[in-house]
């Protein structure tokens, strides 16, 4: 389970170092595509297969399922990490989440996200007076 915040920077090339502690759960091959909010998620092989699964049984006769597949599947790259524990994002997915330098690597369960960390801020200043109604909202019974 992936869990916490990070912040870090990447380099000119692309590069960022990914927290140890998402190492060993990423493990040596995970894929990177276009997440939600603007952000990049990334998945372990085993929840990209249950991902891929979910897609695959969306209708394709539907224009929103379409839609949707082409986005998160157009935008995913399978990586590994370099020798200094680095991941090299493409320059389109860089550019979709809008990462320059400043970035902040979060853990989300069962995914990592990647995001600016000038719209990571943005995003919890906006959130976080919503935190408490969106609770009441998914939890009340």
């Amino acid at each position: 389970m992936f869990i916490g915040e990070f912040e870090h920077q990447m380099d000119t090339k692309g590069r960022m170092i990914i927290p140890a502690k998402f190492r060993e759960d990423l493990g040596s091959g995970f894929v990177v595509t276009r997440g939600m909010d603007q952000c990049l998620f990334v998945y372990p092989q085993e929840e990209w297969q249950k991902m891929e699964s979910k897609l695959r049984e969306l209708p394709f006769t539907k224009k929103d399922a379409r839609a949707f597949t082409r986005f998160f599947f157009s935008g995913a790259t399978e990586c590994d990490l370099d020798k200094q524990n680095r991941i090299n994002i493409p320059a389109s997915l860089r550019n979709y989440a809008g990462l320059e330098k400043e970035c902040v690597v979060i853990g989300v369960s069962s995914r990592v996200e990647i995001w600016d960390k000038a719209a990571w801020d943005s995003y919890m200043d906006e959130s976080a007076d919503a935190f408490a109604e969106l609770a009441e909202g998914l939890f009340d019974t």
